[in-house]
């Protein structure tokens, strides 16, 4: 049996999650990046990320959210485990776990926890080393994890060329016109690509590729930026108040953000964002008060109503399928809507309905 071949268009976590699980059903891979696979580039999520592995307040999102978030999040111990394995490269999983300070939904919280049978526990945020800024007790989730994102693209990377992935970087598609069906797609240089299977995993940018194709693709960038610390005293767990959070790193640094912020493919930072993202570091861990900002950056997410990402098969163009629009969550949703797209483009029954999860009509 000759084995299909799938162009991917995006080389985030999402598209070489992606590729990854092509590659284990026997296909010919290619990506199509615009710039390049694992690079620190200025407005790529995949890279800029904190890499919490949990959706910070689950009990907010529907259920077909959680049901992508819970899935991934039980994935990567195996996946990074493979990748340290295969590649040398350790990803920096780490169960740090998870301490949400007030205000919350407390009775939501706990009712949440206790169905999906989270540990949880109420303490004080004292015994944490940082503060709460309110009398009410924090929420301690001590089995929630953490990645690195760059350490985990770095490892992918190298896994797709042990793996004869075909990586085309600085190549950029054309926004695909309208067509029955798609045998090839042509570069802003004039090549035409061909494949068999064609997989959209652009991010931010998958509106731009297909609103000739998908005018009712509702993805657009969302910027968020993050400052970087190295405090003397290191915190052990990840901490998140009303939207913010502080992340520790294996090695002592700590980042801190990020903000939500609606302007288009402006991956910019501002000094009155660092500002802001500063204080609230500074209000909830006063030992960085005076510190220095070892780095400052942005990510471009790709915004969706209600987070929910788009994993389907295009309805009128025959050999496209989309696997984008992740949101805040694209690093632990990336497992499960990777063995989701690929067992569609494999003829494979997919491991959950996929229905939730269709272009929108």
């Amino acid at each position: 049996m000759v084995s299909q071949h799938v162009l991917v268009a995006g080389g985030g976590i999402v598209g070489c999650l992606t590729a990854m699980e092509l590659v284990a059903r026997g296909c010919q891979v290619t990506i199509v990046e615009r710039n390049v696979i694992a690079s620190q580039t200025s407005g790529e999520s995949s890279w800029a990320g904190a890499g919490i592995v949990f959706p910070l307040l689950p009990w907010m999102y529907s259920e077909h959210v959680n049901r992508l978030t819970s899935y991934g999040a039980a994935s990567y111990g195996a996946i990074c485990q493979r990748l340290l394995n295969e590649t040398g490269i350790d990803p920096q999983l780490i169960v740090s776990g998870f301490l949400l300070l007030p205000e919350f939904d407390r009775a939501a919280a706990l009712a949440w926890c206790e169905q999906n049978q989270l540990p949880a526990q109420a303490v004080h945020a004292s015994a944490f080393g940082v503060q709460s800024l309110s009398g009410e007790e924090a929420l301690w989730l001590p089995t929630v994890s953490q990645i690195r994102p760059p350490c985990l693209m770095h490892a992918l990377r190298a896994w797709l060329e042990q793996n004869n992935v075909r990586l085309l970087e600085h190549t950029e598609l054309e926004p695909l016109r309208e067509i029955a069906e798609l045998r090839e797609w042509r570069t802003t240089s004039g090549e035409m690509l061909q494949a068999d299977q064609f997989i959209v995993t652009s991010g931010a940018w998958s509106f731009d590729l297909l609103k000739q194709v998908a005018s009712k693709l509702q993805v657009k960038p969302m910027r968020g930026q993050i400052v970087l610390y190295k405090p003397e005293r290191q915190l052990q767990q990840v901490v998140y108040r009303e939207g913010f959070y502080l992340v520790p790193r294996r090695d002592g640094y700590l980042l801190a953000g990020s903000t939500l912020e609606d302007v288009g493919f402006d991956a910019s930072v501002t000094s009155t964002v660092r500002e802001e993202i500063c204080a609230k570091a500074e209000a909830i861990m006063p030992d960085l008060k005076g510190l220095p900002v070892i780095k400052h950056w942005s990510g471009l997410r790709p915004g969706t109503p209600d987070n929910l990402p788009v994993i389907a098969p295009h309805p009128q163009v025959q050999n496209l399928y989309l696997n984008t629009g992740h949101f805040r969550y694209g690093l632990t949703m990336a497992p499960a809507s990777a063995r989701l797209v690929a067992a569609m483009v494999c003829g494979e029954t997919p491991w959950t309905d996929a229905a939730p999860f269709a272009l929108p009509g």
